[in-house]
């Protein structure tokens, strides 16, 4: 009777997947991503992936030959740990690096984000001439009392403007970098304890705070928030919120979910848009997630409109880009919509990938858009790069060799009615480095930290057989997730149906479930198989073990005890 009911039951399940499949999960729109285009020009995706392996192979070699070049090296400081640590050029030729200062001035984001960026393309930075990973250690502030990662090893290079305790992004986004770097080197020497006392100190934090976040930025060695002359930034809580819901899953430790959920509940309280710099969108997948996993009900819509619309208070315009520029599409790319007419910042572009890819898998009413949105993220990005962005439209085009094909511009504006870009065409790719220090030479536009993170992108996007069909991974940067199978996102953004060739990456024979129709639409897939997606819509397709066994659990549906579905 056992087998028999457990067999009626797996029946039943096929026939409540195919019956779904005349009522699509519906789709949320974003306006904002409904005024992208459909297919952006001049069209072309490059290999994000090889990109971030050659950046890697290049930034890390202390042996590199060309003037500004090493743009790496070592830092015998020992602050907070005992150990030499490697700092990188935040910008090509920055005089504000190197041995300058003791060589003490290098950014956790970016050398956090290059480790990071390497690591999810495969290469393993805690085996390379140094271990990268342990040497970030020393950014986990200890002899300030301050116990959290920052941008900084000490204080002492805070004149130097690399954001110490004045500017509260700058202190809570080191600790998601490091939390997800914790994730894939789980095992490295003093993470656990550290990533203990960095959600102890959110969790203390978001005690203190008590819902109200209207602040420039906390104290975390006193406890005390503070403001001042920059913009406060109440999206500083759903860093908190991220750090905390990946304490819980990994610790296990309930005081984790609790702050997590405080966290997130005062971000939502909040009334106008808080976008500041980064930490929004994370909100978005967070409360996705959440929702999925626990049956709570964050509105995940205006966090995502939020992230979009370039509409927050403080930090005016501080969102997502939209428009053709003088012939070159922008849209889809991470910036202000009001300086300069637009500016469009790569790094603001990659990071904003990492949490709203994966959020797709909670809250799969968000496919089109966020496959459209990755689309046009996807194509503007390369324009960053001296070698695919035309001459007529760079500050330095002669520079470009010193590039070496791996470090890209820091932002792209649109307006260039100003005497420093007089005959350079719009849109114009540039960089900040010439105003943070009297001297900086015109390299320093060139962006090393922006360039790191290309790994995000990297690991996320790979194309199809169909030019315009990317095939995006929904669990590269779904960190602290529990099991999953192999999940993607492909995007149709064409006006009639194609055929895509799906890979299976498995290596075992599969059969391909599909979350936005909730139906299955392969069976028994041994090595590629042709999936049919309509007219400007998506397919979310997991790689589901040939034959696995379907069970339903509290609206979720499950294959050999694998949620493949949170939504049914």
């Amino acid at each position: 009777m056992t087998n028999y009911f457990k067999n009626y039951c797996t029946g039943f399940l096929f026939l409540l997947s195919a019956f779904a499949s005349y009522a699509q999960t519906r789709q949320e729109v974003l306006q904002r991503v409904n005024e992208m285009p459909d297919m952006p020009q001049p069209f072309g995706i490059i290999d994000f992936n090889q990109l971030a392996k050659n950046f890697d192979k290049t930034v890390y070699d202390f042996n590199a030959k060309g003037k500004y070049w090493p743009v790496i090296w070592t830092d015998s400081s020992r602050k907070n740990f005992n150990q030499v640590v490697i700092g990188l050029y935040t910008a090509m030729g920055d005089g504000r690096q190197g041995k300058n200062n003791k060589g003490m001035f290098h950014e956790s984001l970016n050398t956090m984000g290059a480790v990071l960026g390497a690591s999810l393309v495969g290469i393993n930075k805690s085996k390379q001439q140094y271990n990268y990973v342990g040497m970030l250690k020393n950014y986990f502030n200890r002899e300030t009392g301050w116990n959290i990662m920052m941008n900084n090893t000490c204080p002492e290079v805070a004149a130097l403007g690399g954001g110490y305790g004045r500017d509260w992004w700058y202190d809570v986004y080191p600790n998601l970098l490091f939390y997800a770097i914790y994730d894939l080197y789980p095992g490295e020497k003093d993470f656990d304890w550290i990533a203990r006392s960095i959600a102890d100190k959110f969790y203390s934090a978001d005690s203190v705070l008590k819902g109200n976040y209207n602040y420039t930025y906390f104290n975390y060695a006193t406890l005390q928030p503070h403001k001042t002359e920059i913009c406060i930034q109440p999206d500083a809580a759903a860093g908190h919120a991220w750090v905390l819901y990946a304490a819980y899953k990994k610790f296990g430790d309930k005081k984790y979910l609790e702050g997590a959920l405080r966290a997130l509940t005062a971000f939502e309280a909040v009334q106008a848009n808080p976008y500041y710099e980064i930490l929004t969108p994370f909100a978005a997948y967070l409360s996705a997630r959440i929702n999925a996993e626990m049956g709570k009900h964050f509105d995940t819509h205006k966090f995502l409109q939020w992230s979009f619309d370039g509409t927050p208070v403080c930090r005016e315009g501080w969102g997502t880009l939209t428009g053709n520029w003088n012939g070159i599409d922008m849209s889809g790319t991470v910036g202000s919509t009001v300086d300069r007419g637009g500016y469009a910042f790569l790094m603001n572009t990659y990071d904003a990938a990492w949490p709203l890819v994966p959020m797709v898998r909670y809250d799969v009413r968000y496919a089109n858009t966020i496959g459209k949105w990755m689309l046009n993220a996807a194509n503007a990005a390369k324009l960053f790069y001296p070698q695919y962005m035309p001459k007529a439209h760079q500050t330095i085009p002669d520079a470009a060799a010193s590039a070496k094909n791996v470090i890209a511009y820091e932002g792209i504006i649109k307006n260039t009615s100003y005497p420093e870009y007089k005959n350079i065409q719009a849109p114009v790719a540039q960089g900040d480095g010439p105003l943070w220090l009297k001297g900086n030479p015109p390299v320093s536009q060139f962006s090393i930290y922006g360039s790191g993170h290309v790994g995000i992108f990297g690991s996320i996007i790979r194309s199809t057989n169909v030019a315009g069909i990317l095939q995006l991974d929904l669990l590269a940067t779904d960190f602290f997730r529990d099991k999953a199978y192999p999940t993607y996102l492909y995007y149709n953004p064409y006006t009639i149906t194609k055929s895509v060739l799906v890979k299976n990456t498995t290596g075992k024979n599969i059969d391909l479930y599909d979350v936005v129709s909730a139906k299955f639409v392969a069976k028994n897939i041994s090595n590629n198989s042709s999936v049919k997606i309509s007219a400007k819509s998506a397919k979310v397709l997991v790689q589901v073990p040939a034959g696995a066994t379907l069970t339903r659990e509290e609206g979720k549906l499950l294959a050999n005890g694998v949620v493949i579905n949170y939504t049914l």
